[in-house]
């Protein structure tokens, strides 16, 4: 027994004294022999045990069952604590008396450590997961039943624990997902691979859903044995409609920046072919003059200009996609135009396409050209008609709309007008409907359209401060809606102003023409000669200006807006600077105006004929003998 040293092994006498003491006794209690026989039992107990008797009725427990084993708190003599195994057998002599008791003793303290450590760790972590409330975190057995629950998983999925521990997880998937099995494959997933990752669908209980991450983590208790499953749960539908908010956002970006560009694109070309225009359709006019007495000619210049005339509505179209088309806004009544236009439209769709009107009692005035809305709105039921080759109706209608921040349409807040134009037509899918408004871009076939109609649309609703939006699914018809800002209160309602039948004669004037472009210049000069005016030809802003500081009197100046370096309304600026009285045109075929353009001046649109020239003169004239 003195070779033991890892147990303390020592007798009791009937008297609970210590009658024999071991080196495995002296190495865990710290008393030598000659100290601690004689010593009671209770001398190794804490003081707390001692008031409760425990020693007493340790002793008393072995002799009722003939062996007792316990654990408990033993002193050592410096007073320090141990955890100590006990076990305890009566012993007795040869006879049958019992002359003491027989003690094992082992320090289990290391593992009595341990042990309160790990259920210390234990409880701090079922702390730490009933406290956490943005995660659902629970366990599954290996067959998916849930058998725990913290309060995450109440918090968003609304069941308590009471009403889930023991169900399958299944339940907290959509039909659809259960009918494809998911739960089942994804515990399969996590059984095989360690764990499972996935977003979907999942369902509270209260039937809502939402959009939730989830993983799957296989469980192996000390063995190596499948025991079940840990399941984390988060509910991410913020974040998922945050990012297809963003989604969307670059999507709209990506192609605010594809039609901006293509608008440029187009833009210049526009302004390009209106200059080569103005030279063909001027100078067919001086021909038309100048062969009267031939009616064969007569007949092809005709056509020759007829040609040219739509070529020209083409870059106005083009121009009007490019948003640097001139225009005229007043306040606007919708429900009079829309009336105005329905003889037109019914003798254009013919006899199978019915219109509806839908307007309101009462309609807001908006800020839009009255001219330019009519052929868009043509535009519109114009390709509605072509969605309906079998025929159908169409229905044009209005609604006051106040837009406030955030609204599906993309505009500033306000109050807007939504014109909208509805067919029972063809539809369009998805990548029609997001190429639609593109130039150049047709469904109808060769021949059939120039692919400029809602390019043109969406052109003006863009410069008139509206949106274009356009509502399709393919079988589905076609819903275009122009959004229109509302005109001020204090906007005044501009009549269109009749066009000159027979314009003015002012006999001849000296007139000073200005265009960086060889053609434009020979062909207006042409035009304005034939009409009887005396021309001084100018390349530039500079050579005009180096000329009337000579001293060249003029009784007019006309002068193209985009020139290099000096600017038209540049040139003007300083010419009026000198002579205030002087009559001026700003031909331009954009419609950007200066803001420091002068008073009176008279804008004329590229490109423009001999009658066009003929009245922006006689109105020059004119707008400065009145001031």
């Amino acid at each position: 027994m003195d070779a033991v040293i890892d147990y303390a092994i020592y007798m009791l006498g009937t008297d609970a004294a210590v009658r024999s003491w071991n080196k495995g006794a002296e190495r865990c209690e710290g008393y030598a022999a000659q100290d601690i026989l004689g010593a009671p039992f209770d001398t190794f107990f804490v003081h707390e045990d001692r008031a409760l008797g425990l020693p007493a009725g340790i002793l008393d427990q072995a002799l009722e069952d003939s062996r007792h084993e316990t654990e408990c708190w033993q002193l050592r003599k410096d007073g320090s604590r141990f955890w100590a195994h006990l076990t305890v057998d009566p012993v007795y002599g040869d006879d049958g008396g019992q002359i003491g008791f027989a003690i094992l003793a082992r320090d289990l303290t290391a593992a009595k450590l341990a042990e309160e450590n790990q259920r210390r760790s234990e409880e701090q972590f079922r702390i730490l997961v009933q406290g956490v409330t943005d995660y659902a975190i629970y366990l599954l057995d290996p067959q998916g039943k849930v058998s725990s629950w913290n309060a995450g998983a109440q918090r968003i999925k609304g069941y308590a624990p009471r009403e889930i521990i023991g169900k399958h997880f299944s339940t907290f998937y959509t039909e659809e997902d259960r009918a494809r099995e998911l739960p089942a494959k994804g515990l399969a997933t996590a059984a095989r691979l360690g764990r499972f990752e996935n977003e979907g669908w999942r369902l509270r209980k209260d039937g809502s859903r939402f959009w939730a991450h989830i993983v799957i983590d296989r469980i192996l208790d000390d063995q190596g044995r499948h025991v079940g499953f840990a399941k984390i749960t988060r509910d991410i539908t913020v974040r998922r409609e945050a990012e297809q908010e963003l989604a969307k956002t670059r999507e709209a970006l990506f192609h605010a920046q594809k039609m901006e560009a293509v608008g440029q694109l187009t833009g210049g070309v526009a302004h390009d072919f209106n200059n080569l225009l103005m030279a063909i359709i001027g100078n067919l006019e001086l021909l038309t003059r100048r062969l009267q007495h031939d009616p064969s000619s007569l007949a092809l210049l005709s056509n020759a200009l007829s040609g040219a005339e739509r070529g020209a509505t083409l870059t106005r179209r083009m121009l009007a996609f490019a948003r640097r088309q001139e225009l005229k806004p007043a306040a606007l009544d919708l429900r009079p135009l829309a009336r105005n236009l329905m003889g037109l439209m019914e003798r254009s769709l013919g006899p199978r396409i019915g219109v509806d009107l839908a307007f309101p009692i009462s309609l807001e005035r908006v800020l839009v050209d009255a001219n330019q809305l009519e052929l868009a709105i043509l535009n519109l039921v114009m390709n509605a008609r072509d969605a309906m080759p079998e025929g159908g109706r169409i229905t044009l209608g209005a609604q006051s709309v106040q837009v406030e921040p955030g609204h599906a349409v993309g505009l500033a807040p306000g109050r807007y007008v939504c014109l909208s134009v509805s067919d029972e037509g063809q539809g369009m899918d998805a990548t029609t409907l997001e190429r639609a408004t593109e130039p150049f871009f047709t469904t109808k076939g060769v021949g059939k359209g120039t692919g400029l109609g809602l390019s043109m649309v969406h052109g003006l609703a863009e410069q008139s401060d509206g949106r274009l939006v356009l509502h399709s699914e393919a079988g589905q018809g076609t819903r275009a809606e122009v959004w229109l800002p509302v005109a001020p209160s204090e906007t005044q309602v501009e009549a269109a102003p009749s066009p000159m039948d027979e314009p003015s004669r002012n006999g001849q004037l000296r007139v000073m023409l200005v265009d960086d472009d060889p053609l434009i210049l020979a062909t207006t000069a042409a035009v304005l000669e034939d009409i009887g005016h005396l021309t001084y030809e100018k390349s530039s802003a500079n050579e005009a200006l180096e000329a009337l500081f000579g001293g060249v009197e003029v009784d007019l100046l006309i002068t193209d807006q985009m020139m290099p370096g000096v600017q038209g309304h540049q040139l003007l600026i300083q010419a009026r600077a000198q002579w205030p009285q002087l009559p001026a045109i700003l031909a331009s075929g954009y419609s950007e105006t200066p803001k420091d353009l002068p008073g009176s001046v008279v804008r004329l649109a590229k490109p423009y004929g001999r009658a066009e020239l003929m009245q922006a003169i006689d109105k020059a004239v004119l707008m400065q003998m009145a001031v």
